[in-house]
């Protein structure tokens, strides 16, 4: 039961009054033993957060991949990591040996490259890019615990359907994004501090989904705990006239859980990046070896994660990152 209750909660975890009856129900188990299960598996670091998964782009926010050139890396990413709009930062195995993802709100005075360009100033770093993103070809972290799916799944385009924003939407966003609590009723508080009804929950969350704003709402799990003790960011060499094609053939494989197409540089003519999971070296090295047959890949790169210097889920309309530019900016 472990195995398929991880592959669900990483897919949807339900957004209603008793979400742990009807994971329950979809098992053919008893509440109180899925209950047990997602705390035992909480408290064993294998599931890390249960939380509504928001589109940075759709809320306004402007994002990027960068990369730093850092020679002290441990004080040039304990600063990186101030910045509440940095989710993710890595060690990988390159010359450009730093790399986050940052995001800095629609309201923000500095913008995106005034505060990369302060983080470069504040540590000292003298070379690094700016990798926006110019295509998303897939974007979805579902490790297949069970070991069920195809070696390739078509990627569909979801319609989006067009909502208006009101306030009470921004207060479902501050507190959907919060890690919920191993209790029956984790919404209850939700709920409550916002004077609304489960019905009224569940119908804005899905409009929030359909617009595209909240992607999903589900758990994400430690990667390595979960089995998964491999993982490389892949990126490309291609030719331009064929990026689209080449990306779409990439997407399609069950184990990449990101595709994108970057800027490129004089210094970095990778304009293709993937990121690719397994449960061992061997394993992702096998996938890539099969990509790079399919699409003719002329010259690639393994950028392997050696540290995690931080990774977590944005807080989106915080007031920090408004602290964070005064103190800095």
């Amino acid at each position: 039961m472990e195995k398929e209750f991880l592959n669900i909660i990483q897919k949807e975890f339900p957004i209603s009054e008793r979400p742990f009856k009807d994971l329950a129900e979809k098992l053919g188990a008893e509440e109180e033993d899925v209950l047990n299960l997602y705390k035992r598996l909480k408290d064993e670091k294998i599931i890390r957060q249960t939380s509504a998964i928001f589109d940075t782009k759709s809320l306004g926010y402007s994002s990027s991949l960068v990369a730093f050139k850092a020679d002290d890396i441990e004080r040039v990413a304990e600063f990186i990591n101030t910045h509440p709009g940095v989710s993710h930062n890595y060690e990988r195995d390159n010359p450009f040996n730093l790399w986050f993802t940052l995001a800095v709100p629609p309201d923000s005075e500095l913008g995106l490259e005034k505060t990369i360009k302060i983080m470069a100033q504040k540590t000292g770093v003298r070379e690094y890019i700016i990798l926006p993103t110019k295509k998303m070809f897939k974007i979805s972290v579902q490790l297949d615990v069970k070991g069920e799916k195809s070696k390739k799944e078509k990627i569909k385009k979801k319609e989006k359907i067009k909502i208006e924003l009101e306030p009470i939407h921004f207060e479902l966003i501050k507190t959907l994004q919060e890690d919920i609590e191993p209790v029956k009723k984790p919404f209850e508080n939700m709920v409550d501090s916002l004077n609304i009804d489960y019905d009224f929950l569940k119908r804005e969350a899905k409009k929030l989904q359909d617009a595209g704003i909240m992607r999903r709402f589900a758990s994400i799990l430690y990667h390595r705990k979960a089995g998964f003790k491999a993982n490389a960011m892949v990126v490309w060499k291609i030719p331009e006239n064929r990026a689209e094609e080449i990306g779409q053939k990439v997407a399609e494989y069950s184990a990449v859980s990101h595709c994108y197409l970057r800027p490129v540089y004089p210094n970095w003519p990778y304009p293709l990046f993937s990121m690719i999971h397994g449960k061992s070296k061997d394993e992702v090295e096998e996938v890539v070896n099969e990509i790079a047959k399919e699409i003719e890949a002329a010259e690639y790169k393994y950028l392997y994660s050696t540290r995690e210097f931080k990774k977590v889920r944005i807080k989106y309309f915080s007031p920090q990152f408004k602290e964070w530019e005064e103190t800095y900016g």
